[in-house]
């Protein structure tokens, strides 16, 4: 068990109040850690660090080539400590070692992407009807709140942290109170490595308060939260006070779309992966299977034969394939929509219970569940669950498909299941959502925005979309003509 402390001003402190949170393996309950619980003095106090390194201290002044350096020593750092981070990680929110793994190299992957992208912010020059030097360029927006959630730790810390330091912005990074662990693993390696003091604050504690305070604060240029759509709301709202800049990544309700040309196998994995992977606690999650009538007996049939492969245990097991959900009470969340399903008329294919085994029994666990003779007006159809529950939808044609997809409030991810690649053009064409696959799911690349339509969110994060929320575009005129203008 470690003792960690905030991140403000270049110093590990404490919170001001002195209160403190255990931090607790939701694989069985024991404490793994206990860190400061800040309030909004402990906010305050990280948001004038941030602005003095951002209006007085060094950072101004270095160069892109000096930021994007430290970004791929950070990257490189990441890389070495990457078994010791990954631990961290499992211990911090669950998910099976695997998955922590490829988080951690994604994370340092990040990193370096915009560790290079830091020398290629372009400005550009423009002719004008008059006698002027005129031109663009590209500046900082000043200091960003970021605030991330429990279910990717590192890798939310790495998406909001790279395009802001590389774009030459100052930063307070709140994690979730409940998983804060290797966003504060990392404040020591950038210290480490050598970011300013003031440059990345980490302060934890929760969001009434801590997080209340970074939303609403004057002297905060930029808000950017990932979470759900509700707390993206009051977000947006708090953020009205002095017109931040925002980029809120929100919840979904996403749709993966089987048509029975797909490689049927194939279709099954993804299926199961879309839903079931870091233990469906994934916004992009495909957590509505929409399945061609012809197939869709056999593919459920498919995917119910292939759940016993599902091992759920510890993260650190061999062969873990599913993990705890964060917290007794999010579990209790998710079994309530079992629940609900049930009460809607929908029936159980698999799951929705604890599982049976004793070892299991000090931690989160809940089976993978997949609901047949759903309705897509049903709640478990319409409501983002964030835990593995599966609604299987049956659908007749390729138009009936596209409209059960799009009707839904959100619109984050979607996916299409297809050897006819005209199909899937047309039908990924017709999806109203921002990020979309085709015979795969899940996959993400730093180098390709990251976002949704409608109630999933603003603004984009990763690739070049990314470092753009975090700049801001200024226009300069010098007039070359030194007579006076002789107006008067």
């Amino acid at each position: 068990m470690k003792r960690y402390a905030m991140l403000i001003g270049g110093k590990w402190v404490d919170s001001v109040s002195g209160d403190v949170r255990e931090l607790r393996d939701p694989a069985n309950g024991d404490v793994v850690g206990v860190v400061p619980e800040g309030g909004r003095e402990d906010a305050r106090a990280a948001i004038h660090a941030a602005r003095e390194a951002f209006d007085r201290g060094p950072w101004r002044k270095t160069s892109a080539l000096e930021r994007g350096k430290l970004l791929l020593k950070l990257a490189d750092a990441i890389t070495r400590k990457a078994e010791t981070l990954s631990h961290v990680e499992v211990h911090g929110c669950g998910k099976p070692l695997a998955e922590a793994q490829f988080d951690v190299a994604d994370a340092a992957n990040c990193f370096e992407f915009y560790g290079g992208l830091a020398t290629k912010i372009h400005g550009e020059t423009m002719a004008v009807p008059a006698n002027s030097l005129s031109y663009v360029v590209r500046e900082p927006i000043g200091v960003c709140g970021q605030i991330i959630p429990w279910n990717y730790p590192l890798l939310m810390a790495a998406w909001k942290l790279a395009p802001a330091l590389a774009a030459g912005n100052t930063c307070v990074l709140k994690p979730s109170e409940m998983t804060p662990m290797t966003a504060l693993e990392l404040g020591e390696l950038m210290l480490e490595v050598g970011f300013p003091e003031g440059v990345v604050n980490i302060v934890t504690g929760p969001g009434a308060g801590c997080g209340e305070e970074i939303a609403e604060s004057h002297l905060v240029d930029k808000i950017a939260f990932t979470g759900g759509t509700v707390t993206g709301r009051k977000i947006a709202t708090a953020a009205a006070g002095n017109l931040k800049k925002i980029t809120l990544e929100l919840g979904g309700k996403n749709p993966n779309i089987v048509f029975a040309d797909a490689d049927f196998e194939a279709a099954v994995d993804g299926a199961l992966f879309g839903a079931f992977a870091n233990q469906g606690e994934v916004c992009s999650a495909g957590s509505r299977l929409l399945v061609e009538r012809s197939i869709h007996d056999r593919i459920v049939e498919a995917m119910v034969a292939k759940i016993p492969r599902v091992k759920l245990g510890h993260g650190l097991e061999p062969g873990t394939k599913m993990g705890p959900l964060i917290s007794a009470g999010h579990r209790d969340k998710v079994e309530s929509y079992v629940r609900i399903g049930l009460e809607e008329g929908a029936k159980l294919a698999c799951g929705g219970k604890r599982p049976a085994d004793p070892a299991l029994a000090n931690g989160h666990f809940l089976e993978p569940t997949i609901f047949v003779g759903v309705k897509p007006s049903m709640r478990i159809a319409r409501e983002e669950i964030f835990g593995p529950v599966l609604s299987v939808i049956p659908f007749d044609s390729e138009e009936e498909a596209i409209a059960i997809a799009n009707d839904t409030e959100y619109g984050l991810a979607a996916a299409v299941w297809s050897r006819s690649l005209a199909r899937a053009h047309r039908v990924i064409r017709e999806l109203r959502a921002g990020i979309t696959w085709v015979n795969t799911y899940h996959p993400t690349f730093n180098e390709l925005p990251w976002g949704g339509y409608k109630q999933s969110g603003t603004g984009r994060e990763l690739g070049l979309y990314g470092i753009e929320q975090y700049l801001e575009t200024k226009q300069v005129n010098i007039n070359l003509d030194e007579a006076p203008l002789g107006w008067y």
